[in-house]
């Protein structure tokens, strides 16, 4: 009777030893997601910053007076903060200023999707009237992520700066970046103000053969006056 009974608990207890380790062995599955957040608190986190869609004119490029650097949050916002600051007159009714940086240690070779959320400060209260356009929704947040650098190069025969990519034309935009948004604060103040964008949609990018891929935020802008932003924070996930 002892052994009759016995081979039967055998059974069930090998049986639930199985099962258990088949369970646990299926939720054992490293995620491949890259996800980072540059907060620059204390620096640049390799993100470089460049202007396009200007002419290549020793008089009027000093009239544009083109600004990237590491900085403080304006007041009257927490001055303690870190942010990448970029500044620029948009002489040519369509100065492009951008940030970039790149990403290694990706797959070669491999489609990823990357999702891109922005936090920056603005002063350029909503609804106001500017030369060529709104300070704020003139000025359109554009984001991307490509397989090469993205950069500016000399056009010709124009003389001009435009970028090796197609990043679209203010409002509109290219293959390789959408439109997140703009540049508006949305209140009714001329004071700098926190604003939040993120892509609709996930960009999709095939890295290069070393596993790389660029990343590129920028404003594109309408507004003939001067712009000044400040990145605070980018979010980043890959996968």
């Amino acid at each position: 009777m002892y052994r009759l009974s016995f081979r039967p608990l055998l059974f069930s207890l090998v049986m639930v030893f199985i099962f258990s380790s088949c369970k646990k062995t299926e939720n054992i599955q490293p995620s491949t997601d890259i996800r980072f957040i540059d907060s620059f608190t204390t620096d640049l986190n390799n993100w470089v910053g460049d202007f396009a869609d200007y002419p290549n004119d020793p008089i009027d490029i000093p009239q544009y007076q083109l600004t990237f650097a590491y900085s403080r949050l304006p007041v009257p916002l927490n001055t303690a903060d870190g942010a990448l600051k970029q500044s620029g007159i948009n002489g040519s009714d369509d100065l492009f200023m951008f940030i970039k940086k790149k990403v290694s240690g990706l797959e070669p070779n491999r489609n990823y999707s990357v999702e891109i959320k922005v936090d920056f400060a603005s002063n350029a209260a909503k609804n106001m009237i500017g030369v060529g356009g709104a300070p704020g929704e003139s000025v359109y947040i554009k984001a991307g992520a490509v397989a090469i650098e993205p950069k500016k190069v000399l056009s010709s025969p124009e003389n001009w700066y435009r970028m090796n990519i197609d990043k679209g034309n203010q409002s509109i935009g290219g293959i390789d970046m959408q439109v997140i948004g703009d540049f508006a604060n949305g209140t009714d103040l001329n004071v700098y103000k926190i604003k939040q964008l993120s892509t609709a949609t996930p960009l999709n990018v095939k890295s290069n053969q070393q596993g790389e891929i660029w990343l590129i935020i920028g404003t594109d802008s309408g507004f003939e006056g001067i712009t000044t932003i400040y990145y605070n924070a980018i979010e980043v996930l890959i996968k």
